[in-house]
Parts: C-alpha cells; structure tokens; sequence
C-alpha cells in the first residue's frame, strides 16, 4: 500500500476515533465536527471502491469504541465476535454511503449532498437488519453543545444533518474561502435556542425512582430476577417509610425500572408494596410475553399498561435462530410479543408518555406519546447486563435529546443506574450513580405546547432521506448525459 492510501485510511480511522470520543460520558461534542472535516479530507478526490474502504474504516473507528460494552457484557461467554461483528455490520453502512459520495461530490454544494447520505446510513441502521440498530447517530452525542438544540425543530435527523455539514463543510469551503456556508448550521442551531424552554404550562408533579440496584454480574442476571423484585420490593417499603417519618416528601408518582418484577395481571404483593405507599406507580415488569409498563393505583391494583413496541434484537427477539446460538445468550428463551399502541398513560392525574430502554433510540416512540398528550416522559431502562461502561451514558443522552427534542421533562429510572431526572432543556437536575440502590425524588414541570419537531420531525425526515436520493438520481442523470455527450465521466 502507498504512503499516501495509508495517510487516508490512518485519516479516516482516527476521525471515526475523534467521533467516539465526542459522545458522552464525555462533554466533547465539538469533537464530531473536526472528526467529519477530517473524513471528508481523506475521501477527497477518492473513486467510488475506494471511498467504500474508507467508510469502513472510517465506520470501525467509530463504533468499535463505541460500542465496546457489549464486549463487556457477552465476553467472558462469547468471546470478542458479537461486538467486532456488530462494529463491522455498522460499518458496512457508513462504507455504502462513503461510496456514494465520488457520484455527488461534482454537483453544487457537494458537502450539503454528503451530508444527506451520511443521515440517509443512520435512517438504515433503525430499520435495517431486524428492526435496525439506531444506537451511535451523531445526535445523541450533541446534547451537551448547542447543536443539540436543533432537535426542537427536527429531532435527532437534523442535528445529525447540522454537525456532518459543518465538518464537511469546512473543509471543502475553507480552501474556497467560502467558509462561512459551513457555519450556518451553527449559526442555526443558536438561533434556535429562545425555542427550548423550561417553563411549567401545566403545573409540577414530584416524581420519584426507584433504583433497587443490581449485581454486576454480566449474564447472570438472566437467573436473577428474584433478586431484583427483591431489591426494588425492599427500596419501595424504605421509601414508604422515610415518607412517613416525614424525611421524604410525598411524590405525585413512584416510577420502577425495566424489568424490575415479573407478574401477571394481579399480584398481591405489589398491590400490597403500592397501597401502604399509598401512592400511584408506573410498575415496569415482564408480564406474560411482553415488556410492559403498568399504571398500579393504591386500592384498585393494575390499570392502563404500555408494552415495548421495539424489541432488541437477538435479546427480546431472536431473529434466524439456528445460527443466534453463536452470538447471543438468550436463544432459548421464548420470544417477548411487541406491542402496537403508543406510550401514554393516565396516571396520578397526569398523561405520561413512556418509551421502554432501548426505544429512546426510535424517533417515533416518544413522538407518539407527546403527539398524544404526554406531559412528561418516562424512560424505565434495565443498564445492569452491561457494567460500568458507557452505555448508560449514551442511552441517557439520546433521553436528553428528546427532553430538547419535544420540550418535555424525561424521568430516568435504571435498575442499577443512572437515572435521571432531565429538564425540557435537556439538562439534568439530579442523577444516581451507577450500581447502587438509591432513591430518587425530584419535581418536573408538565408541558402541553407542541414542538416543530413534534409536530413535523417526521416529515423533516422524510425530506431529509428524499434529498439524499434526490442528489443520487440527479448526478446519475448527469453521469449518462455526459456519457451520451462523450464529455468525460465524473471520477
């Protein structure tokens, strides 16, 4: 290999690096956009295959570190393949974009059509293998710089869209001295910011959490879920007590974890746990085969339940079961069964709109619910499989995304941490730590006003992905038309 293709693919490798290391537990989000002036600089003047092999490694730069709590979870069982296969599978997506990028980098405004593609790979990941994987978009690492308050207006595609554009940007228009195109998406998301607000329309409700803790024990968990409705049973009787003996103030609402219990339609001992609490709770358990969210009222047990619309993949899912064997501990377990009906509850007076662990990842979940009503939203999550890695940092910033995203407060509630409570603003008023059994008791504002994003996040995202193909088709017509006119082929 020449020294100048190993220049490139060392380029590209440590821009896919310097993007992992802007998401969080980091704060160093104005890492993504040198990492993408970086890539664009070793895609440039790069033909289709070439660029392909770029992508990837640009790709593997990225999520390998990013996504190396999985390695934490399944290693000692599975060994390294399910996280190096996963970071490669990822990978291959940005390649095909990466791909693209020789085909509309002659049109006008090239870096504005890159960027188009590098979204259009982060809307194929959450739909495609399975369901799609839409952990790592370049919005979740935002939420902490001012990028992150485009979400008001387009969710997590136009903040997407806003940092690769001004990476790319900058280092196809600084030479050309027209610089000043690259930071208008910065100057946009600034200007934003009056629309991010705080206020309560609706009152406070006091919410709190029950984080009952977990043992850090990797696979093990799957035999211990005895353990952890102990644990949560056990939280829940000292906060009634710190409650009468006047330590705690009452909350409105007591909310549980993912999968803290199991139980079915009645269960005398959290009916038992939520009337001498003597205060509603959302009880997230595994009832019969779907993960759900009950609304447990003091006197009158079970009401309204939510269930997961969108199932992990090779977890609560096993797709093409003969060969999940080799990647994933949960093959033999049956199924769970998703559900089809948005995440809005009645309860505690209050609509709460509710998205289970891994659907904060989903543009469309929490839309729905404050589409619907939701005044607050809740995320019940289960972080204990994956250790004091960063996972639960990186699921908290995608839940702090769509605090800014729908102008909503969003209430956290791990099993072993961090929850959170987060401001409308994204912001985070108080968190626990990790793997310690803690109760949280915080106030949120509700809110009723609907975002743009709320709104017509949906349909900004379809523009989005139409202007990407858009941009393919239009340089495809001008490739054959050159070709009709024996002009030369773009490279």
């Amino acid at each position: 290999m020449r020294r100048a293709d190993l220049a490139r693919y060392g380029a590209a490798a440590l821009a896919g690096g310097a993007l992992a290391l802007s998401f969080p537990p980091r704060t160093l989000w104005w890492l993504a956009v040198p990492a993408f002036a970086l890539l664009w600089l070793a895609l440039r003047g790069a033909r289709a295959r070439r660029s392909a092999g770029l992508g990837f490694v640009f790709g593997l730069g990225f999520f390998l570190p990013h996504l190396l709590w999985i390695e934490h979870f399944l290693g000692d069982e599975f060994g390294p393949w399910p996280w190096l296969a996963l970071s490669a599978i990822m990978a291959l997506f940005v390649s095909g974009v990466c791909a693209l990028f020789p085909l509309v980098s002659r049109l006008p405004a090239a870096p504005v059509w890159a960027a188009l593609l590098f979204v259009l790979q982060e809307t194929a990941r959450a739909l495609i293998p399975f369901n799609g994987f839409p952990w790592g978009r370049v919005a979740f690492g935002q939420v902490d710089g001012p990028y992150g308050q485009l979400a008001v207006v387009g969710g997590a595609p136009l903040v997407s869209f806003a940092v690769v554009l001004t990476g790319f940007g900058l280092a196809a228009w600084l030479p050309k001295l027209k610089a000043g195109w690259a930071v208008l998406p910065f100057a946009a998301a600034l200007a934003v910011g009056p629309l991010v607000t705080v206020d309560a329309q609706n009152g406070q409700r006091t919410v709190a959490v029950v984080q009952g803790n977990a043992p850090d024990i990797g696979l093990g968990l799957l035999s211990a879920s005895d353990t952890l409705r102990a644990n949560h049973l056990r939280k829940t009787a000292e906060l009634t007590a710190l409650i009468r003996g006047g330590s705690i103030q009452k909350p409105d609402l007591v909310v549980w974890p993912e999968s803290a219990t199991r139980t079915r339609d009645r269960d005398p001992v959290i009916d038992r746990a939520v009337d001498e609490l003597g205060v509603p709770a959302l009880i997230s358990a595994l009832r019969d085969d779907q993960n759900a969210v009950i609304a447990w009222n003091p006197g009158t047990g079970p009401g309204q339940s939510y269930a997961k619309q969108e199932l992990v993949p090779f977890a609560e899912h096993i797709p093409l079961r003969p060969l999940a064997r080799l990647v994933t501990p949960f093959v033999d377990q049956q199924d769970l069964r998703a559900g089809s009906e948005p995440g809005v509850l009645d309860i505690a007076n209050t609509r709460v709109g509710v998205g289970i662990c891994y659907e904060v990842a989903y543009d469309y979940v929490l839309r729905e619910s404050a589409a619907a009503g939701a005044q607050v939203l809740v995320v019940p999550t289960n972080n204990a499989w994956y250790g004091r890695g960063e996972m639960t940092y990186q699921q908290l910033a995608m839940a702090r995304l769509r605090a800014i995203e729908h102008g909503r407060a969003v209430v956290v509630a791990a099993i072993s941490g961090v929850s959170a409570v987060v401001r409308p603003d994204g912001s985070v008023v108080r968190q626990t730590g990790m793997y310690t059994d803690e109760l949280m008791v915080d106030s949120v504002p509700l809110r009723s006003g609907l975002t743009f994003a709320t709104r017509f996040g949906g349909a900004i995202h379809v523009l989005l992905t139409a202007g990407a193909f858009g941009a393919c088709l239009v340089a495809l017509w001008q490739r054959q038309r050159a070709r009709r006119g024996g002009e030369p082929l773009p490279r």
